[in-house]
């Protein structure tokens, strides 16, 4: 065999394969990954040049695994699109800011952190609101979401190298919240630091929920509230989720592209799963398998109340438990 055809044959025979799997919808291509990735080109290249002339299996082995390594990246990395050329520039230093406004004749309300400190965001609670939606957009932070408040929502933030924009407005009978990381120039070194978002949430409203995350740590205890929709976008991320009871309809919808998802259901609570996840792994305790894609509890299609998930990704690992 000669080593120098093994590279090129490797990538031959992988776009071939995932070119194939596409064809069949099994996996998803981020094609814009192209234009903000590119330096990965420059990685296989230098890693194939310094292994140039060694016939050894570890280099073989090597360069075949950076290829292959590089080109799921590239084909699969789901970044929401975060990456720019030109990243907006945010200089505004804040320690501690508290941004309610009063401007109560506002519908669309913008509050604007920028980089560096500890802000917190409230929006007050109207019991007119029946139905509330939080969009969250944007990666390189840590999300949390466990605690109550009388408030409709509040949120806790730490800045490293970032900054969070809030907004709000209604839409229909909707009430809705934006709330956005934003990339900046700044590098940093500080180790053991990370931008961090500790959300409360009102009881009383039914929630939506709507998810856009690129590297991201995900950790959600939405067990005290009652959500209708919850719809996660995610690129190499891990996403920790517990659900309550359900309504007559919870729906849960989660894409990813190399991701770890934890979801957790109460025990009694009716739950089908839909699975379209190409080469992830997939572990769903105490569920039956209906069809190739489809697992149930026993007793759904009789229940009253029902979960629905369903679950995309490309080299992602999905587990749904009971507890």
């Amino acid at each position: 065999m000669r080593h120098d055809k093994l590279v090129p044959g490797a990538i031959l025979i992988t776009l071939g394969i995932i070119f194939l799997l596409r064809s069949f919808g099994v996996v998803h291509i981020h094609w814009m990954n192209f234009l903000h990735l590119w330096p990965i080109f420059l990685l296989i290249g230098g890693i194939n040049l310094i292994f140039a002339h060694n016939r050894s299996p570890l280099a073989s082995g090597l360069k075949i695994g950076v290829v292959l390594l590089g080109l799921c990246i590239l084909l699969f990395g789901n970044f929401n699109n975060r990456y720019n050329f030109w990243p907006g520039r945010y200089y505004y230093h804040s320690d501690n800011n508290n941004n309610d406004s009063d401007d109560d004749d506002n519908d669309d309300k913008v509050d604007v952190v920028k980089v560096g400190g500890t802000s917190t965001f409230n929006e007050p609670y109207n019991a007119a609101t029946k139905i509330a939606k939080l969009n969250i957009n944007g990666g390189g932070t840590m999300y949390r979401l466990s605690d109550t408040t009388t408030d409709l929502f509040q949120a806790y933030t730490k800045e490293i190298a970032g900054s969070y924009e809030f907004t709000r407005h209604n839409e229909d009978s909707v009430y809705v919240l934006d709330f956005s990381m934003k990339k900046n120039n700044h590098m940093r070194w500080d180790k053991g630091k990370e931008n961090s978002a500790t959300f409360k949430l009102n009881t009383a409203p039914v929630w939506d929920m709507d998810i856009s995350t690129g590297a991201t740590k995900l950790d959600f205890d939405l067990s005290k509230f009652k959500i209708r929709n919850l719809d996660i976008n995610g690129g190499a991320a891990s996403f920790d989720i517990k659900m309550g009871q359900p309504l007559a309809s919870t729906n849960i919808d989660i894409s990813t592209g190399v991701s770890e998802v934890n979801i957790r259901i109460p025990k009694d609570a009716a739950c089908k799963i839909d699975t379209d996840s190409g080469l992830s792994s997939n572990h769903f305790d105490g569920f039956n398998k209906t069809d190739d894609d489809t697992y149930e509890t026993p007793g759904y299609s009789s229940a009253k109340n029902k979960i629905h998930i369903k679950l995309d990704g490309g080299l992602s690992g999905f587990r749904v438990t009971r507890y």
